[in-house]
């Protein structure tokens, strides 16, 4: 399973996601596809004020301050 991350640089926030679903990778089978949003006129439309985002099966499932127990929560779900 992947799992999108919309991220920028320099942000704190995307920064603790990254290392939340670092973590939940110990335990659950799926890639992470990290994406810049600056890299892309849609993306930072789409996402600016948002991020991070993460997104599984094509649904946005979190955003902002990620919270462990709810994305661990989604991920399971997702690989049933």
């Amino acid at each position: 399973m992947e799992v999108n991350y919309y991220t920028r640089n320099k942000c704190e926030l995307c920064e603790e996601g990254k290392l939340l679903l670092q973590l939940l990778q110990e335990e659950y089978p799926f890639e992470i596809i990290e994406k810049d949003i600056d890299a892309s006129d849609e993306l930072t439309e789409k996402f600016g004020l948002m991020i991070p985002v993460v997104e599984i099966n094509g649904e946005i499932v979190q955003y902002g301050r990620i919270d462990l127990a709810a994305l661990e929560k989604e991920l399971k779900e997702n690989l049933k």
